[in-house]
């Protein structure tokens, strides 16, 4: 058994989970290489993480493993889905993380917000294509949104997600979870309008009609992936940041966990690209107290439409 920063090592040669084509090794390689620049992201943050185990479908996970160390550290939170009180994980330092790696933990999810902190510290707008799309697409939405930013008088930093879309990170500071919610379904709807014939807010797959969707429902209390995290895809493609005037040459498979390592570096360009933190304009914050909630709209609609379907059923 290997053992690395005090942590003991298991089955480093055998596959991480079916068909992602790298071994466990390969994961804690990566994560001991980034982390130095990762954890800057998670550090105060509760996590949640996608693990992955050879013959079971990946899981999404909150609540601190049974049997973690005494030196993992926690912060509980309560989970409204559960209905009840989980014990998150603080990655704060590199045992932690590596900790994490050899539980076969792959994404890292975390929220605008530090613990023992009243105001979140950002907000993001995840852009996604539709199905068979060209990474191009995204690229043309992107431009999109730092219009939407520029003429807010707000500056933000982008990001690949690490499966098929981009994630643009605003840093913020001086506001409630209730008006960056609000900030950000606005930003979203200026973005549409820019060019409503390639980009939309629609969270309704159906209504979406081939557009890349401009997603507005992870700030607040939502989660993103951390830059840098890995991705329960083929050959663990990472979030990777890149400069807005090199987006378009790039695509998400070029930044995997055996690539990025040797891209960066010593180089910490997350770091490097996000802004210091901004306060929100109050008309973008107003704008955004009068657009409906997103997933709250779509849950209305898609039981009106299931009660319309019903009644001509009926009929």
């Amino acid at each position: 058994m290997d053992e690395l920063d005090g942590v003991s090592l298991s089955s480093l040669d055998a596959p991480l989970g079916d068909g992602l084509g790298v071994t466990k090794g390969d994961l804690v390689t990566y994560l001991s290489a980034v982390a130095d620049r990762m954890l800057p992201g998670l550090a105060g943050r509760p996590l949640s993480v996608m693990r992955v185990r050879p013959g079971q479908a990946p899981f999404m996970q909150r609540n601190v493993s049974k049997g973690a160390p005494q030196w993992v550290r926690t912060v509980p939170v309560w989970a409204a889905g559960a209905h009840r009180e989980v014990h998150q994980v603080l990655c704060d330092d590199r045992r932690t993380l590596i900790w994490l790696a050899n539980q076969r933990a792959v994404e890292f999810h975390v929220p605008f917000l530090r613990v023992g902190e009243p105001e979140p510290t950002g907000l993001v707008l995840d852009l996604d294509p539709p199905e068979g799309a060209d990474f191009r697409a995204v690229v043309a939405v992107a431009g999109l949104v730092r219009r939407a930013l520029e003429d807010a008088g707000l500056t933000g930093a982008v990001k690949t997600s690490g499966s098929k879309g981009v994630h643009v990170v605003v840093p913020l500071t001086g506001s409630s979870f209730e008006d960056v919610a609000a900030a950000t379904r606005a930003l979203a709807a200026r973005t549409a309008a820019l060019d409503p014939e390639v980009a939309t807010t629609a969270y309704l797959k159906e209504d979406r009609e081939g557009k890349v969707f401009v997603d507005s429902t992870r700030s607040g209390q939502g989660t993103v992936v951390a830059a840098y995290s890995p991705r329960v895809r083929p050959g663990l493609p990472v979030s990777f940041p890149v400069p807005w005037d090199r987006l378009g040459e790039v695509r998400p498979a070029d930044f995997t966990v055996t690539t990025a390592p040797g891209l960066l570096g010593d180089t910490d360009p997350w770091s490097g690209s996000l802004p210091d933190p901004q306060a929100l304009p109050t008309d973008l914050v107003a704008q955004g107290h009068t657009i409906p909630v997103a997933r709250v709209q779509a849950m209305h609609e898609g039981k009106r439409r299931k009660r319309a379907a019903e009644a001509a059923g009926d009929a």
